[in-house]
């Protein structure tokens, strides 16, 4: 009897993380051997017809929400405002909140506007619905950057190329500005690997492409109608569900960067996996009751973005399944058994995946090098799992700089 149980136990937890590890194989191998363009089958599976705009200069609004962000936010917004963009179609909006005077008096003195709201509770969602509430004019798309996010001269230049093809959600291509240790790294080539696998697989097969929370685009006109229904701190998986629910594909843009500040030491990168977990779990609660109208209407961009919310952190998958095949493989050599196989077979699938998934300028033997900083920076992870409460809503900063 005791032998069954164990038995169940150890299927039920192969299963579960078998699930997770499938996925991810499964777009890492699109990534590189489905060829087939977004637009080719986005109509069939959202119901939108992609309809090329007469080519303009589309007038941009760029949010730069900045919470106690002084060391960075200056040269990021001195950096943008050098785009080979005409002048008239782009203004930058800076929300101060909790900055040093002299931070906001150097701002001032900048072609910009700049906000100074004061919040009981800060967080990124209520800078945005601040905005929205002090900015009268109008414009064709709104632009949502981080504090240290730079981006190169021709950046709205590209994305007005985009904009021009009908889109009215686009995400860039978020990337790394730093690799000044371990840390930093690993948390570059995890967020290629996530654009790999959440954006770039994604639009192959004609699904939206997750958003990251900065280096976003959005129709000005759904942004202001729907940016007062964010609630948390997961305000990016917020947008991407209302989106979804209206319908409205998300295009990736591989060729658009947005250069990013990667974490670099243990306490800030468990504060974002903290708030990234957070968001995981409050989103996954928040779209299961929409779940039975979304088969019903075959709304699959629902219910695949309700299926990430569920995966395992790739990080936990991959220490998860090294570490039961170990003891599986100690267990069956003591009592004969061969029940440690099929962990070392999921060790290996979630290997090649992720392999894939690393863009090939990232797999080199220093990278790889890198990864005897998993094991503290999961552990950082799995304590964050005693944290996690699904009805907090405060946001949890990570410095820059």
């Amino acid at each position: 009897m005791l032998w069954t149980v164990i038995h169940i136990l150890d299927i039920l937890l192969w299963l579960l993380l078998a699930a997770s590890t499938l996925y991810i194989l499964f777009f890492a191998l699109v990534s590189v051997l489905w060829e087939k363009r977004v637009n080719d089958i986005t109509q069939f599976l959202t119901g939108q017809k992609l309809a090329m705009r007469e080519k303009e200069y589309f007038r941009y609004l760029v949010l730069y929400p900045a919470y106690n962000e002084d060391r960075v936010i200056v040269p990021a917004v001195r950096t943008f405002l050098g785009q080979y963009y005409p002048y008239e179609a782009f203004h930058v909006t800076v929300i101060s909140d909790h900055m040093q005077p002299e931070t906001n008096q150097t701002l001032a003195a900048l072609p910009i506007t700049l906000l100074q709201p004061v919040f009981e509770k800060s967080s990124k969602a209520k800078a945005m619905q601040y905005t929205m509430e002090h900015i009268k004019e109008d414009y064709d798309y709104v632009v949502i950057m981080d504090a240290d996010n730079v981006v190169n001269s021709d950046f709205l230049a590209q994305l007005n190329d985009s904009c021009a093809h009908g889109y009215r959600a686009i995400q860039c291509h978020r990337c790394a500005k730093n690799k000044n240790n371990d840390i930093a790294v690993l948390d570059g080539v995890s967020e290629e690997i996530n654009n790999t696998i959440f954006r770039k697989a994604h639009n192959r097969v004609g699904l939206s492409s997750a958003l990251i929370g900065s280096g976003m685009c959005i129709d000005f006109k759904w942004f202001r109608e729907n940016v007062f229904q964010l609630s948390t701190a997961g305000e990016d998986r917020e947008l991407e569900a209302l989106l979804l629910k209206d319908r409205v594909f998300i295009k990736y843009e591989p060729d658009i960067h947005v250069f990013d500040e990667k974490v670099s030491n243990k306490d800030n990168f468990q504060k974002q996996r903290l708030r990234w977990m957070t968001a995981q779990i409050q989103s996954l609660f928040s779209l299961l009751p929409y779940i039975p109208k979304a088969v019903m209407t075959l709304n699959l961009d629902f219910i695949d973005k309700t299926i990430q919310q569920a995966l395992i952190p790739r990080s936990m998958l991959v220490v998860a399944a090294f570490g039961m095949a170990i003891v599986m493989t100690v267990f069956s050599l003591i009592f004969s058994l061969t029940w440690y196989v099929k962990w070392w077979c999921l060790f290996l699938a979630i290997c090649i995946a992720l392999y894939i998934a690393t863009p090939r300028q990232l797999r080199s033997h220093s990278v790889f090098g890198k990864l005897l900083s998993l094991p503290k920076l999961v552990w950082k992870m799995v304590m964050n799992l005693l944290k996690i409460d699904r009805k907090n809503t405060d946001f949890i900063h990570t410095q820059h700089g």
